[in-house]
């Protein structure tokens, strides 16, 4: 049974907005046999732009029932049934989380006709749900609603039944192309269709139960998926051995990437190669010279030297700190000789080629040298500063993650209630103390950077409380 759905809705995020009309069609493969549809009491304002392109007021959703008084009629009629949409992730994605609010589970197996038509019609223009219905001809009073809509999505799906040879693409693309007999004994399509979809780390096991692989995924169910259906040698590779998968959902993508982190380097998992390395060894150091001039130099992490000399980044390898040194002096003009990469009592080999501006034989005032020098820090430095919050998305709707930074080190995760308002220090008391991670403060890092590249275009939102914890 097929339950193609598509939903109007106030915005383009699931998580952040609701849905303002639903409409399912039931269709055993064959021919239609069922059809529900109802505008949403979406509870908040509808957009201006989107009443525009939907025609859906708030006037006209007002009396609507709100969705918990038609999702036990949503289960009923999609139980057991595949999840069709165009764009299935969009319609599916708001459908799951209306049910999520709800503290309900809704789980089903997917299919999208957008791939489906550009496997069985190739060398189209375009997929969109418009330009195959201008391709096919098909007719529908009001487009971006959710019936006509949904009707145009069956015909479009009648089409592509009618041009298979039977269903079996049909049942491969519901199974993310994974064949059942290729799987691992212990392993069913049952099971990873009931693998969740939200984010978190997963691990692979071997016949005794040892963990050969852990992974991060946004959507653990599809990167599972990926995995038992690539027939690359790298795949094959990879399932090699796998006789099981276990998951921990973290909701947060930041908790994820520092779970998984710390997992690999515990549990040194034998197919993982990145991240295992437990302690950094290589390390980029600076200090002040009897001129004046502030100096750069990489060295082995020891207590010596993190005794002497200020400490700006952490690299896995002494070469790799040496690499990076280098790669920043000639991108800064900084000298040879100042960076302990040339070791000429002189004027250094950058001088020569005039990538340095004469530091090393006092051509260069120590100021000016020294503000490229600060420069070339803020690229350096891998390193956290201060102590704060960040938060994130928790495992549900009722929660928040929050990871904690105390003295410029990551300190552990947490979760905490939604609408929980604690205080710095009833934070650090409800954060477990993690055990010290070198890629942390890259990971953190990175993850501040892009999410608040993302934030700026309105995608991603994340908060950053600073703190007297320190």
């Amino acid at each position: 049974m097929f339950a193609i759905i598509d939903v109007e809705t106030t915005g383009g995020t699931a998580r952040h907005e609701r849905i303002t009309e639903i409409a399912i069609v039931l269709h055993d493969g064959t021919q239609v046999v069922d059809t529900f549809t109802t505008l949403l009491n979406p509870e908040r304002s509808i957009p201006w732009g989107i009443t525009q392109l939907t025609g859906i007021t708030n006037e006209m959703v007002a009396p609507a029932p709100k969705f918990y008084e038609v999702a036990k009629q949503i289960v009923q009629m999609t139980e057991g049934a595949v999840f069709v949409a165009h764009n299935v992730s969009f319609d599916y994605g708001f459908v799951r989380e209306e049910f999520a609010r709800l503290g309900y589970p809704f789980s089903r197996k997917q299919l999208c006709t957008v791939r489906l038509s550009r496997q069985v019609f190739p060398g189209l223009p375009s997929y969109s749900l418009g330009n195959l219905k201008r391709h096919f001809g098909i007719v529908s009073e009001k487009s971006h609603r959710a019936l006509d809509d949904t009707l145009a999505t069956v015909e479009i799906f009648e089409r592509i039944l009618a041009a298979q040879a039977g269903n079996g693409s049909i049942k491969a693309l519901v199974n993310h192309g994974v064949r059942e007999s290729k799987l691992p004994e212990g392993i069913t399509l049952e099971r990873l269709h009931a693998a969740p979809e939200t984010c978190g780390v997963y691990y692979l096991h071997d016949e005794r139960g040892e963990v050969i692989y852990v992974g991060k995924s946004i959507n653990i169910r599809k990167r599972l998926f990926e995995h038992f259906a690539d027939p690359s040698p790298k795949g094959e590779k990879l399932r090699a051995g796998v006789a099981d998968f276990s998951f921990e959902v973290t909701g947060s993508e930041l908790v994820a990437l520092l779970l998984e982190s710390a997992e690999i380097k515990r549990l040194q998992p034998r197919i993982n190669r990145a991240l295992r390395i437990r302690q950094f060894s290589g390390c980029v150091f600076t200090y002040t010279d009897q001129n004046g001039y502030r100096c750069l130099a990489a060295g082995q992490r020891s207590k010596r030297n993190l005794k002497n000399l200020e400490l700006v980044a952490e690299l896995p390898k002494l070469t790799s700190a040496r690499a990076w040194l280098d790669s920043v002096a000639r991108q800064f003009s900084l000298c040879g000789r100042l960076c302990h990469i040339d070791h000429n009592e002189r004027a250094c080999f950058h001088y020569t080629i005039k990538k340095c501006l004469g530091a090393c034989v006092g051509e260069e005032p120590p100021e000016a040298y020294n503000e490229r020098v600060a420069e070339a820090l803020r690229v350096l430095s891998k390193g956290l500063t201060g102590s704060f919050f960040l938060f994130d998305n928790g495992r549900h709707d009722q929660e928040r993650a929050v990871v904690a930074v105390q003295n410029g080190e990551y300190h552990g995760y947490a979760y905490i209630g939604a609408d929980e308002n604690l205080r710095p220090e009833e934070l650090l008391e409800a954060v477990q103390k993690a055990w010290r991670d070198p890629d942390a403060a890259r990971i953190i890092r990175g993850f501040m950077e892009s999410r608040k590249k993302a934030g700026e275009s309105g995608l991603i939102k994340y908060e950053v409380r600073s703190t007297n914890a320190d």
